[in-house]
């Protein structure tokens, strides 16, 4: 028991770093040589590295993020069908019960690394692009319905941070319609909880009318930058 639950807890800490890998800081101090920290919202998330760098660079940012949520999801499904880890699950665990309390565990280490990342003093983005990741990975209709979600709402306000909290609040409600278990379920209210609550400045702005849409430039009070952002 205790190797299966040293196993569980290490796949845990991977989540977290692999959602604290930097893609947004790394490609825009690669190709500009500044810290979009320090740039436009604060945010390390592809809007801010699309207003920095363009769409190119934010497409490629905005894919990695959510790969990275892809590949956490996967090595927790890992764990109960990859044969030789499967050796280590004792005979007193119910895989079909344990399985989706990991997933969810280890979605949650991705999404806290996305935004609070270990190698950049623990800031980061607003954990959108790597949550659609997860979301993908844990049932692919959830994942489009969201990102159908998303799309309807940007192409209507052009405003990136409604339409990813119009995703958030969609998410329990699809994983509820689609009988999804319970862990999901609480996954997907506090998955979605923590990113609004990583876009309350963007709310503070949309209420004031004063948030960007896509295309025009934003200035960011310093002590917003650490909390405010682009949108992933």
């Amino acid at each position: 028991m205790a190797i299966w639950l040293t196993l569980c807890g290490a796949i845990v800490i991977v989540a977290y770093l692999l959602g604290s890998f930097p893609t947004g800081y790394i490609a825009v101090k690669q190709l500009k040589g500044i810290d979009i920290r320090e740039v436009g919202s604060g945010s390390t998330g592809a809007t801010n590295v699309l207003r920095t760098l363009g769409k190119v660079p934010g497409a490629i940012v905005l894919l990695i993020d959510a790969l990275k949520g892809v590949l956490a999801i996967a090595l927790a499904y890992s764990l109960f069908n990859y044969t030789p880890l499967q050796n280590f699950i004792p005979p007193t665990v119910d895989a079909n019960l344990w399985e989706p309390w990991i997933v969810i565990l280890v979605g949650l280490a991705a999404i806290l690394g996305h935004s609070k990342s270990i190698f950049l003093g623990f800031t980061g983005g607003k954990s959108v692009a790597i949550s659609l990741g997860i979301l993908l990975a844990m049932n692919w209709q959830i994942g489009l319905a969201t990102a159908g979600v998303f799309a309807v709402v940007i192409a209507i306000s052009r405003i990136v941070s409604l339409s990813s909290i119009v995703g958030a609040v969609a998410v329990p409600i699809f994983m509820t319609l689609l009988h999804q278990p319970l862990p999901y379920i609480l996954f997907a209210v506090a998955g979605g909880l923590y990113v609004i609550l990583r876009h309350r400045a963007n709310i503070e702005r949309l209420l004031a009318g004063t948030e960007p849409k896509i295309g025009q430039k934003v200035e960011v009070e310093a002590e917003e930058s650490l909390n405010s952002a682009g949108t992933t």
